[in-house]
């Protein structure tokens, strides 16, 4: 029977994340498996690995075969760079202290760029925060300046409306003419007299005046009706001059 390592599907779609399981090749993907390893997230940036580093080693010695992804994720734990220790010091090649020796120096290389790539992300990701910020905050300055302006304008057209319109100045009223006031002394019915009489003149004058004007119309009007009736008759002398052909016969 052919063991594998490899991975079991988990999570919903769009979402997915991984066991890391030890399984009976004949096996369906996401079927029966002989045991759990670990598990895998590749959702997140750098990805979620969680692995039981000696377990994955003891199945790799016993003969199980890792899968390209499951390979590439045992060697990014150290797990086949381990093996690869073992086996040197299995041969003869150094001692298991020199193993040990060279296999924290790669971790420590290994997290120290792990740790890097975090960082520069991390970085990357508050840079860009930044940039976002700074771009919202100039667009609500500009929003902002744009309804500061708005309301002084209403604020100026209120205080326009809300002046009283220019009064206009009155117009000078002519006064009555003053009323002669009685002499002391006279009495009440010789002022109505002296009132009276002036009226009475004032209508005769007036009187007088329409009269005139009605006879110079009169006048008028007989000067033109003696001009158009002279107009038309016809002089004495083209009359007489004027002789009928009988007449000049006779003669």
């Amino acid at each position: 029977m052919a063991v594998k390592i490899r991975l079991a599907r988990k999570g919903r779609k769009k979402l997915a994340y991984y066991h890391i399981v030890v399984a009976d090749s004949r096996s369906p993907r996401d079927g029966r498996y002989i045991e759990k390893i670990g598990t895998y997230n590749p959702i997140t940036n750098p990805a979620t690995i969680e692995l039981d580093f000696d377990k994955a080693m003891g199945w790799l010695q016993n003969g199980a075969i890792p899968t390209d992804t499951c390979r590439a994720i045992l060697s990014y734990k150290g797990v086949l760079i381990k093996k690869h220790l073992l086996e040197g010091v299995r041969k003869g090649a150094f001692d298991e202290a020199e193993a040990n020796k060279r296999f924290e120096a790669w971790m420590k290389e290994h997290d120290a760029k792990v740790e890097a790539k975090r960082s520069g992300l991390e970085k990357s990701y508050n840079e860009d925060m930044e940039k976002r910020l700074a771009v919202e905050k100039g667009i609500n300055e500009e929003r902002a300046a744009r309804i500061a302006k708005r309301n002084a304008e209403l604020a100026a057209q209120a205080a326009a409306e809300a002046e009283p319109a220019a009064v206009e100045e009155p117009v000078a009223v002519e006064e009555p003419a003053a009323v002669e006031k009685p002499v002391a002394g006279e009495e009440p019915a010789a002022v109505e007299e002296t009132v009276e009489e002036a009226e009475t003149e004032e209508a005769e004058a007036t009187a007088e005046e329409v009269s005139k004007e009605e006879v110079a119309a009169e006048e008028t009007v007989e000067e033109k009706a003696e001009e158009v009736i002279e107009e038309k008759a016809p002089d004495a002398e083209d009359t007489a001059s004027e002789e009928t052909p009988d007449e000049k016969a006779r003669e």
